[in-house]
């Protein structure tokens, strides 16, 4: 990784990917990394591939992440002076992603939920058993509010796999999708990777994230580029270079 000879994957993923904008490289906060080391080393990494700007995007749940926004701001000033010390190219901020739970709901209503953009985007993700039945209410309440809400990950979910119309149908009432690089690399498994080569092939993707849970996932994603998907890639509507 983040070699000399590196260069082709290296442009295609600056001009595609120069923003990362689902990751868990906030140290100590979720499932993603641990330590401010940890973070760190994947940060430098992300700066030798061109990587401009990281939003990270640790959990917030009820049940299993219940993260407050003044954790995750003390924690965000933590790596940014890290950041800072390591002299690396890369502008770092917090925003989070939000299970659809109880706890979504009372920070919907209060207007205190984590942002990230000009458009205040939100990222949401869903249960892996099935859609919260109030899912398009909820969407609709944050267009309200001003919010613009992006489902992480939807090629990762079953239901979707087998109706993959209802994601259409999210999209058309203004939900954004993120899908995961490391999708692509078969890291879920074939059947997640070839739903995710399929919205792609229907231009369904509007953000990329590596979703970067560890370090160890970090040599998977240079693969992505150099795959018969990069010509998918390169052909989406993506918003991820206006982040920048």
């Amino acid at each position: 990784m983040g070699k000399p000879d590196d260069g082709p994957f290296q442009e295609r993923m600056a001009a595609t990917w120069p923003v990362d904008m689902h990751n868990h490289l906030l140290p100590g906060v979720d499932d993603g990394v641990k330590t401010l080391d940890e973070t760190m080393t994947c940060l430098r990494q992300y700066a030798q591939w061109g990587i401009r700007r990281v939003v990270c995007t640790p959990h917030i749940s009820q049940d299993y992440h219940p993260n407050t926004v003044a954790l995750l701001r003390e924690k965000e000033a933590l790596v940014r002076a890290a950041i800072a010390d390591a002299e690396l190219p890369i502008t770092f901020s917090v925003a989070a992603e939000y299970l659809l739970d109880e706890n979504f709901d009372h920070q919907l209503r209060t207007d205190s939920l984590m942002t990230f953009g000009e458009a205040q985007y939100v990222l949401i993700e869903t249960g892996w058993a099935a859609a919260p039945r109030q899912l398009t209410d909820w969407i609709f309440a944050m267009q309200v509010k001003g919010y613009t809400p992006v489902l992480a990950h939807p090629e990762r979910y079953r239901y979707y796999q087998t109706e993959p119309y209802l994601l259409k149908q999210l999209r058309a009432q203004g939900c954004h999708m993120q899908l995961n690089l490391l999708s692509l690399t078969g890291r879920y498994g074939s059947r997640t990777q070839r739903f995710a080569q399929l919205l792609l092939q229907e231009h369904c993707v509007d953000f990329l994230g590596s979703d970067l849970h560890r370090e160890a996932d970090l040599a998977c994603l240079p693969a992505v580029f150099t795959s018969a998907d990069w010509d998918l890639l390169s052909k989406q509507p993506l918003v991820n270079q206006k982040l920048l």
